[in-house]
């Protein structure tokens, strides 16, 4: 399906109003100060964004982000203004028109975040195949992607070489199309379904159980909303089949246990993330108010504590006492059916 994707995405689409469903559209309202920032962003690279989700974790200055499928630049260009002029985005993709447009624009942008040099740099290449491209190993703190897991052939391939390419205590986070059961193989064979980021999605609990081979101990769900398709041709052929929007965080820490446990441990958000005031929001489950002791499994505790986000925490407890399983991990389908319902206080995935 590789040259399918390349055709649809090169030459079928010339930008976002060719797409014939939403699956490829971001329905969330950017937070302020990254509406800031897409002001700055050249039309050209705008009108080619094929995104679902919002892809821009808290506490970036300073690091050196991989952008997996970063088409024409929209989110490149995002996270080198959050990056600093200190730190680096890497983008890869394997479609020569998008690489077109976004190299086109380097220069733009370096002008308009004021540095003296780019801090970006995009590079061909197939995701199935990122361990041949000019990419170190243990170098990025972080890897991003927006809604293109689901093009790529060998998923396994992807998420493999993503946790190799991290540093230790860096993250994976990304946004994707997720189906409620398999897609049968008939669909899946269908360039126009699977360039529209359906019949390539995962199952969502075949994509939990891939992460977890590759080495991402506990995915964290942050966000999610289901895709109503909005085009009736389409959503005939799909069926009953239901899919969902959402965005993972998968962190690269080795001593992450396969379930939630409880050790009697608690954290207090400083309020110190000046995008995250209030409160942080870690995943779903997890937003943590300023001020609050907020009590903790074992593993969230360590994707504090073991990450950059440790300077912005207190830590309380350790690892002398096992209390059991914290209370409400569960394994039930994780999306909500309503796209309004809000994050909750507290309590475990």
């Amino acid at each position: 399906m590789q040259s399918d994707v390349q055709e649809y995405y090169g030459k079928t689409l010339t930008g976002s109003e060719d797409l014939q469903t939403n699956a490829c559209c971001t329905a969330s309202e950017p937070p302020a100060h990254l509406k800031e920032i897409l002001c700055k962003i050249h039309d050209e690279v705008m009108a080619k964004y094929y995104g679902c989700g919002l892809i821009a974790p808290d506490e970036l200055k300073g690091t050196h982000i991989l952008d997996l499928g970063s088409g024409a630049g929209r989110d490149c260009y995002v996270l080198s203004a959050m990056v600093g002029e200190q730190g680096s985005v890497t983008g890869v993709d394997m479609t020569d028109e998008q690489l077109a447009v976004a190299n086109a624009h380097l220069d733009y942008h370096r002008e308009a975040f004021g540095y003296a040099k780019s801090n970006v740099r995009f590079v061909k290449g197939y995701l199935e195949q990122l361990h041949e491209l000019d990419l170190a190993e243990n170098h990025f703190d972080i890897i991003v992607s927006n809604c293109v897991l689901n093009l790529c052939t060998d998923k396994a391939a992807v998420l493999r070489h993503a946790y190799n390419l991290l540093k230790p205590g860096g993250e994976l986070y990304f946004s994707d199309v997720y189906a409620a059961r398999r897609i049968p193989p008939e669909l899946a064979k269908d360039p126009v379904l699977y360039g529209e980021c359906l019949s390539g999605a995962l199952y969502w609990n075949d994509f939990l159980a891939l992460a977890k081979q590759a080495g991402f101990a506990d995915p964290r769900l942050v966000e999610d909303r289901p895709l109503t398709i909005e085009n009736a041709k389409i959503q005939e052929r799909l069926g009953n089949l239901e899919f969902y929007s959402a965005t993972y965080r998968l962190f690269k820490l080795d001593a992450l246990e396969p379930a939630c446990e409880d050790y009697g441990q608690a954290v207090r958000y400083k309020g110190t993330i000046a995008s995250a005031p209030n409160g942080f929001l870690l995943d779903k489950h997890h937003y943590i108010e300023t001020g609050r002791v907020f009590p903790v499994c074992g593993n969230t505790y360590r994707m504090l504590k073991d990450t950059r986000f440790k300077s912005h925490f207190e830590f309380y407890g350790d690892w002398s006492t096992h209390y059991g399983i914290f209370d409400g991990c569960g394994t039930s389908i994780p999306f909500d059916a309503d796209w309004e319902t809000g994050h909750d206080g507290g309590g475990c995935c």
